[in-house]
């Protein structure tokens, strides 16, 4: 469940930063306030992803492809295509997993870490700085035409899962995401948004 949850976590990170709106142009004074505000503004989308995996136990990355969906407050899929069709879905309190034939529904309040990522996704959603630094220490370098937010865990928990995630974009445009874990594992997605497509 490690692996899975990280790839969940990277694919919910994703879907909140992602469907951002473009109404705020890029400037020089880009705060972090200013930065929940943009990515929280649109409250539906879609992307088309790639994501990376470089795990200590596989000799090559591992590449998958796919699409992303998010309609608010707390709906998120992840439709994996290629190499090997698997959806994941979030929605409410509930993360039901399809892969290979078999579904399988599972309440997050049931893996505590998880639910971490996914509550701090609905603080970014909904603008609520307050919320997200609940669960993790929030930096922005940069400025509006290219910035990195960086997400350290607070807790002891989560740190033994996760050392940090990263993302990076242009504006209200999210380009990256990627997961540091903390047994050296990491995971980097790259998005491209589809919504008006």
């Amino acid at each position: 469940m490690r692996v899975f949850s990280a790839a969940l976590a990277a694919a919910v990170l994703c879907a909140a930063s992602t469907f951002a709106t473009a109404a705020d142009a890029p400037s020089s004074n880009w705060t972090l306030d200013r930065l929940m505000n943009t990515l929280g503004a649109k409250k539906s989308g879609r992307a088309h992803f790639t994501e990376t995996r470089y795990l200590k136990i596989a000799q090559e990355p591992l590449e998958s492809s796919g699409e992303l969906v998010f309609v608010a407050p707390d709906h998120l899929e992840k439709h994996t295509v290629s190499p090997k069709p698997e959806n994941l879905v979030v929605d409410g309190d509930m993360l039901t997993v399809d892969r290979n034939g078999r579904k399988v529904t599972i309440p997050l309040r049931n893996y505590p870490e998880l639910g971490a990522f996914i509550e701090s996704i609905r603080a970014t959603l909904a603008g609520n700085r307050f919320a997200l630094e609940q669960a993790y220490k929030v930096s922005v370098t940069g400025q509006g035409d290219d910035w990195t937010m960086t997400l350290v865990p607070i807790d002891s928990r989560m740190k033994q899962k996760v050392s940090s995630i990263t993302l990076a974009g242009s504006g209200a445009a999210l380009a990256r995401v990627e997961i540091r874990q903390a047994d050296g594992d990491r995971s980097l997605m790259r998005l491209q948004d589809t919504s008006a497509h």
